[in-house]
């Protein structure tokens, strides 16, 4: 009879020992977990802050009680895995009846990751400071809360839980001030995408300070002093800078570690150590794209590898086909979603590249209550290999970014989203889908047929000679304003008034969204002009660059 010992309680860990008894009913499996609970919902943690999820014992999917009930699991809370000898094929298990050796055949990691707390004077002796992990620590927040009342909050970091955190408290009552060292909020999307998102926050009473860190934290946390000088006052500080592999048993154990301490595994999940397999947050995995290696702290592939180790151990022929980092979050009314490489990414890999934005509706505009959707869609710029995407909106982000993660995990290119076949009804989507169009804007591309320029390159071809061509109404720029430097000819017009523009002067034009600067790119380029296209359009530069706007 094999006997498994898998090391955490919750996604990955939980995920390998439902799975091995489904396949093993023979096996004895032991999971010992440090904490109080297993199978705990951690993502769910902001939303029962905010009062979305009304009970906490939502929070627990599942009880030990539960797992031995219906999948003869040998669950130990309160147990916390202290030493593995891999030579004697022990365990050393710490419990509050004290310390205890466990044998095993196979042992499986899942120790997940920590927050990253980085160092600050005076955080040490702060009272009022916490992070957000699992079940405690939501139970420490309640707790503060209730005890004492906060009436203003600060949360350092601007990635996913941060932003969560920051919408909880703000729909508790309290105003918050978001802190990131970060140049903008949520890193991992692009900085116009993201622009979005910081302005859905100001919009709901945030306070953004980005591009600068917390130093300090004086009057037992009461007071933040930021590195530009500027302090905060606090009633409750939630740190979210971001995780770091949980390594210690590993490295203790004599596991070869990788990248910012990520534990290395194969492509069956084995460990440098025979017979000592890991999952989840703490590992490093392959990003799929790029081949590199990397790590990605997200529930999905966590649970993906639990299974897949189980299946291993059970003599199943499965492999780590790596991960591509698919996620979202919601901002208050708006969701940002994303999906393999964002653009800084490809910069740094030194992939050559190309970007196309889409601004289509969640369902057909006519219907009542459609919402925007702009979406970004990252290729290769003549095989059409998918990259990646981000989209923003009030609806519909998930279902886009669903489908183009699906598209390159199964290895489609540009060239097959317009291929793709939706679901379509008036109420429920478009008989041009965003994703569709992302793929013929992507092939237009690609074929030569419209050249874009990205809103970052806009003023300096500007200050090499080119000309900016506003091709939107004069009411609409009355209305919205106009960026530097453009002229003002409206599609419409464009083939009647063509004769004031020169051939001698290489053109940018640009609408609200792109599809009227396309049509007018279009017109411009068979009558003999040099035209590029603003991709975006006036709508995108104006929200990352809203400075630039001239009213």
């Amino acid at each position: 009879m094999m006997k498994i010992v898998i090391i955490g309680g919750v996604a990955g860990g939980m995920s390998a020992a439902t799975r091995l008894r489904r396949l093993n009913e023979d096996a004895e499996i032991i999971v010992l977990e440090k904490g109080p609970f297993v199978s705990f919902a951690n993502c769910g943690l902001p939303y029962y802050i905010s009062g979305d999820i009304q009970e906490r014992s939502d929070l627990l999917v599942q009880t030990p009680e539960q797992l031995r009930a219906r999948f003869d699991l040998d669950v130990r809370p309160f147990s916390e895995a202290i030493g593995i000898d891999a030579d004697k094929k022990e365990v050393t298990v710490r419990s509050k009846e004290g310390d205890y050796q466990l044998a095993y055949d196979k042992v499986i990691l899942s120790p997940g990751a920590k927050p990253f707390v980085p160092p600050a004077e005076g955080l040490s002796e702060a009272k009022n400071v916490f992070t957000m992990r699992n079940v405690p620590d939501v139970d420490a927040v309640t707790g503060f809360i209730l005890e004492n009342n906060p009436k203003k909050a600060v949360v350092i970091g601007a990635g996913f839980i941060g932003l969560e955190m920051a919408e909880s408290f703000a729909h508790r009552g309290l105003p918050v001030t978001i802190v990131d060292k970060a140049p903008h909020v949520l890193p991992p999307f692009d900085e116009e995408m993201a622009a979005y998102l910081a302005d859905e926050l100001r919009a709901n009473g945030v306070t953004l300070y980005t591009g600068v860190a917390a130093t300090a934290f004086q009057n037992e946390g009461k007071t933040i002093v930021l590195e530009n000088g500027v302090t905060l006052e606090s009633d409750l500080t939630i740190m979210s800078v971001g995780v770091q592999p949980e390594n210690s048993l590993a490295i203790a154990a004599g596991i070869e570690t990788g990248m910012r301490g990520g534990i290395l595994v194969d492509e069956n999940y084995e460990t440098s150590k025979k017979d000592i397999y890991a999952v989840g947050d703490a590992i490093i995995v392959k990003q799929q794209i790029t081949g590199e290696d990397t790590m990605i702290a997200l529930a999905s592939p966590a649970n993906r590898q639990g299974r897949q180790v189980a299946d291993v151990i059970s003599g199943l022929n499965r492999k780590n086909k790596g991960s591509i980092g698919t996620a979202i979050v919601r901002v208050f009314g708006l969701a940002g979603g994303s999906t393999g490489l964002n653009e800084r990414q490809l910069q740094l890999s030194g992939k050559e590249y190309a970007v196309v934005h889409i601004q289509g509706k969640s369902h057909a505009g006519y219907y009542p209550n459609a919402s925007a959707i702009v979406l970004k869609l990252l290729f290769h710029p003549t095989t059409g290999e998918i990259y990646g995407a981000q989209a923003i909106g009030a609806d519909g982000v998930d279902k886009r970014i669903d489908i183009i993660a699906t598209a390159i995990k199964g290895n489609l290119t540009v060239h097959d989203l317009p291929e793709l076949e939706f679901t379509y009804a008036p109420p429920f989507g478009s008989a041009k889908d965003p994703v569709n169009m992302a793929g013929y804007a992507a092939m237009n591309i690609i074929e030569g047929v419209s050249e874009s320029i990205q809103w970052y390159e806009l003023e300096k071809l500007q200050e090499a000679g080119y000309q900016l061509l506003d091709v939107r109404g004069e009411n609409e720029i009355a209305r919205l304003g106009a960026l530097e430097g453009a002229i003002n000819i409206p599609v419409d017009d464009l083939r009647a008034r063509i004769g004031e523009l020169s051939k001698e002067t290489p053109i940018i034009v640009s609408c609200l969204s792109g599809l009227r600067s396309y049509i007018a790119e279009r017109i411009l380029k068979q009558n003999g002009f040099t035209v590029k296209n603003l991709d975006g359009a006036f709508s995108l530069y104006a929200t990352v660059r809203p400075e630039k706007v001239v009213k």
